[in-house]
């Protein structure tokens, strides 16, 4: 995704709007008379002063610290988590946390800052690894500062409460956790005497407030974007589970899908059904979901979702769920709306399900990353040279000068998965495109064949069909284990799946 400007009223690095004042009211918003300001913040119950439990996996978040302050020893690191975007006017879009920042800190909370201050001396201090850990977060005033009730941005009847400042340092494990208006002083004091490195495209306003002090190297923030996107190649057991816990989800989602389909009239309904089982148990949907009918689904990434639902056509349907930690699920089924493949969607479709068997082969350690793609389009070939479609020898469409296949796949098979749906994208390709497979990476497997309406090289009886499985794998020694593999893919499974969902009685 793209990251839209902040919020014209949005945060400085100080946590206020420009100016440092409150968010100014809405144009429709009353006057608010000095009486009244003054009646609000009295005869309030006292916080508890309870602190809030420890954030699930506390140990794994500083062990990714610890293994970052290892890498970049006695540079200044900055990590931001970035800020509400706007989606009209005075709308936003939900946050979501960025994810560099959720890997290292597991904090969720907008505008918030990790920054891991070098240790002087020989590292031995707080941190034990060579920084000091510090979080900065957006205070929680409480109900003593008029804010509460004015700042319809921040304020904790707009927008509910923040955690604040020491509740973050308990939950989070950091080692020391400031308000967030103290960022620009103190890098302000470091900048000058510190490498530093940024983590950039999140938040403007600390990008500025770096380069106050001097101006970073392009490379140098790139080597941290890099560092953080090949750390996440290799999912510990906490991130497996949770995206186990994602396709979980999603398979339940499909179940709710299935169920529609017997009387869905369009896409959007679809759409609709998945995205209440994704909100209900997880984030949200990690990604914009695909409901692609008919000849829609030869368009790869067709999210319109605006088209009718035809008895004899198939759905595609590429949807995940997000769950609560982030971690979200890739899984594609292409479904018989009618609840019965027809003859030339079955042999399309059983062509990418060899495919998808030939590559899963493929997946264990020590192959190449793209060994997986190279076996799923030998067979696709294979298939589309014996139905007469390419008219050359199988060699010659997988000269890797001509591709002549592609028109028909169009994409490749495999792309990392885990806190983004495209997941490590700013490794490098060294260690991701062109490495090798690694026992811990999660990755998709998703061949597909897509034959355009209006394509006179294919036969008429197969325009307009568009398929792709996919599944989300876990690369093990020896092996993989597919960790969708309880979401049906065979044709007699998918519609003994469709038949009994659609003999089960009406929910009441």
């Amino acid at each position: 995704m793209t990251f839209l400007k902040e919020r014209a009223a949005g945060p400085t690095v100080g946590g206020k709007t420009k100016g440092g004042k409150a968010a100014p009211p809405a144009s429709h918003d009353p006057a608010t008379p000095p009486a009244l300001l003054e009646f609000m913040v009295q005869r309030w119950k006292a916080p508890s002063g309870k602190l809030p439990p420890r954030v699930q996996g506390a140990k794994n978040f500083k062990s990714r610290r610890d293994a970052l302050s290892k890498r970049f020893p006695g540079e200044l690191l900055v990590i931001p988590c970035g800020h509400e975007k706007v989606r009209a006017n005075d709308t936003i879009y939900p946050f979501r946390a960025g994810t560099e920042f959720y890997y290292l800190t597991g904090n969720l909370e907008p505008d918030c800052v990790l920054v891991l201050e070098p240790i002087p001396g020989n590292g031995k201090g707080k941190g034990k690894s060579g920084h000091t850990h510090v979080l900065y977060v957006e205070p929680n005033p409480g109900k003593v500062d008029a804010t509460f009730f004015t700042d319809r941005h921040k304020g904790e009847l707009w927008v509910g409460p923040r955690l604040g400042v020491p509740e973050s340092k308990h939950r989070f494990g950091v080692d020391e956790c400031r308000p967030i208006k103290d960022l620009a002083t103190s890098l302000a004091k470091t900048l000058s005497t510190k490498p530093t490195r940024l983590l950039r495209g999140f938040s403007e306003t600390t990008e500025k407030a770096c380069a106050n002090g001097l101006s970073l190297g392009a490379d140098r923030d790139k080597e941290l974007a890099e560092y953080l996107s090949e750390a996440r190649l290799l999912k510990d057991a906490l991130e497996v589970k949770e995206l186990q816990k994602a396709i979980d989800s999603t398979k339940r989602g499909f179940d709710d899908v299935i169920a529609r389909l017997k009387t869905a009239k369009s896409e959007r309904e679809v759409e609709g059904v998945f995205f209440t089982r994704a909100r209900t148990e997880g984030n949200d949907v990690g990604y914009g979901t695909i409901a692609a009918s008919g000849d829609h689904a030869c368009t790869l990434h067709w999210t319109k979702n605006d088209g009718p639902l035809t008895k004899g056509d198939l759905m595609l349907l590429d949807a995940g769920v997000e769950a609560t930690t982030l971690y979200t699920a890739d899984i594609t089924r292409t479904l018989p709306i009618s609840g019965k493949f027809g003859k030339e969607q079955r042999m399309v479709y059983e062509l990418v399900l060899e495919a998808q068997r030939q590559a899963f082969l493929e997946v264990k350690p020590g192959r190449d990353f793209l060994d997986p793609n190279r076996a799923a389009m030998r067979v696709l070939t294979e298939g589309l040279v014996r139905w007469g479609i390419l008219k050359c020898t199988v060699e010659e469409a997988l000269d890797p000068q001509k591709q002549l296949y592609r028109r028909y796949t169009l994409h490749n098979v495999s792309h990392m998965l885990g806190l983004d749906v495209h997941d490590c994208a700013k490794a490098r390709a060294e260690t991701y495109k062109f490495g090798k497979l690694v026992a811990g990476m999660v990755l998709t497997v998703e061949p597909g064949l897509y034959f355009q309406r209006d394509d006179l090289t294919v036969p008429q009886k197969f325009r307009g069909i568009g398929v792709r499985i996919e599944d989300d794998v876990l690369v093990i020694k020896g092996g993989c284990r597919i960790l969708s593999d309880h979401i049906p893919t065979k044709t007699k499974d998918v519609e003994a799946w469709m038949k009994g969902i659609w003999q089960k009685p009406a929910a009441r």
